[in-house]
């Protein structure tokens, strides 16, 4: 049976309330996912078990700081995570670390370490500058046979593995790569100011499915680059395949809203991006079982989500859902769109706009949509597939998240709400 972390804002509070950590923030982040069974269309790209190898992977930190701690999730794990011994370092290039940067992470003093089922690890700091939009590495090795039961599927960012503990080698002797993640879940930095964080929390859209895989181009990390000399984080909380009322492709928006977003230290708002799964999913290969949801379902979901962040004094922006005929036609899973399809996103598109629940509305669709035929995406913002955006696309979504739609204020002004 998959094991959901229960406890796990209650863990992060206690990490974040002694005043000797009190700085701590997360910089980095990827949203943890269960592994899925064999007849689900997708594969989930990653190997049955990791077995007396090292698993080298890189992620870019929104903001810089002094010292860093590394967040480990075996949160859907149903065997205990051993690690032989973990390293972090700045990121080189093809698999490589920085010269001099590389450090040896411990946990709890020690250089190995066991992640229980269902359970999450945080390590000790560690002391290396570290400046705003550097890319890390963390290489874990794993002597044990290990499944990478809690992973996240769509990385946009190679990662590496080779036999044997290469955790502290400059460069690794790589046997295979890998466009998925597995087992760390943040990067927490100590850097003395507080800044505002910012959750952008979807679907594949936010994940960046089809951006250019190690570039950094999904809209968030746009955003992130903007915003990170005002001292804001920007963090992903996207999920390809995410729905906000069922679980599949990872857990509901529903179900992982306090730990993907509302347990952010320093929360000052979240960008609310997802639907369009919900609305595609049945009916189609990925659900041909399931009746399509009704609009009033779907906006009893963001009333959740907006009650939810309210309740802790976090703004909630609301984005309409992006348009999508001819997606993934030519592929083994077309047949994505109906019209049907589209004449319930527009009706959610319409209560996003003129609803006035949400703090502020983002209108992606009205950007990206092409202005002869609104069905579609606009031909220099698609990234071909007719459901993605591209490199430009994101760009663009990023561009028209501004500083009042973001915190109702400029970003010099002082932030009421700029930590918990």
């Amino acid at each position: 049976m998959r094991r959901r972390p229960a406890a796990f804002a209650a863990v992060l509070a206690l990490a974040f309330a002694s005043s000797a950590i009190a700085d701590w923030r997360v910089v980095w982040t990827a949203s943890p996912q269960p592994l899925w069974s064999g007849e689900f269309p997708l594969s989930t790209q990653v190997p049955d078990h990791f077995w007396r190898q090292t698993l080298r992977q890189s992620m870019r930190v929104a903001l810089g700081g002094r010292r860093v701690r590394v967040m480990l999730s075996n949160e859907y794990g149903a065997q205990a995570l051993r690690i032989g011994a973990a390293h972090l370092a700045r990121a080189g290039r093809d698999g490589s670390v920085a010269a001099g940067s590389d450090r040896v992470l411990r946990f709890d003093g020690a250089h190995a370490a066991t992640v229980p089922p269902g359970a999450i690890l945080l390590s000790d700091p560690l002391e290396l500058d570290v400046n705003a939009l550097e890319t890390l590495s963390v290489s874990l090795y794993l002597p044990e046979p290990t499944p990478p039961s809690t992973f996240h599927w769509d990385a946009r960012q190679t990662a590496y593995v080779g036999a044997g503990d290469q955790t502290a080698a400059p460069a690794m002797q790589v046997d295979a790569r890998l466009q998925a993640r597995a087992f760390v879940r943040d990067i927490l930095v100590d850097g003395g100011t507080r800044p505002r964080t910012v959750v952008a929390f979807g679907d594949s859209i936010t994940d960046g499915n089809a951006s250019t895989p190690d570039l950094d181009h999904r809209w968030p990390d746009f955003l992130a680059a903007r915003l990170a000399p005002q001292n804001v984080v920007v963090l992903n909380a996207g999920i390809s395949g995410a729905r906000l009322l069922k679980t599949r492709m990872g857990d509901s928006a529903l179900a992982r809203f306090e730990r993907d977003v509302l347990a952010q230290p320093g929360l000052a708002s979240v960008i609310v991006l997802m639907g369009i799964n919900d609305i595609a999913w049945p009916g189609h290969a990925f659900a041909p079982q399931e009746a399509p949801p009704r609009v009033a379902d779907l906006i009893g979901a963001y009333r959740q989500l907006i009650a939810r962040a309210h309740l802790r004094g976090v703004r909630v922006v609301g984005a309409t859902l992006t348009p999508f005929e001819g997606a993934l036609q030519g592929t083994p899973l077309e047949g994505y769109y109906r019209p049907e399809r589209d004449a319930l996103r527009e009706a959610v598109n319409r209560w996003v706009r003129d609803s006035g629940e949400f703090d502020a509305v983002v209108d992606f669709d009205a950007l990206l949509r092409d202005p002869q035929h609104p069905s579609r995406l606009r031909a220099g913002f698609d990234s071909g597939d007719h459901l993605h955006p591209g490199d430009a696309g994101y760009r663009a979504m990023a561009d028209a998240l501004d500083a009042a739609t973001l915190f109702g204020a400029t970003l010099s002004a002082p932030a009421a709400r700029a930590s918990r």
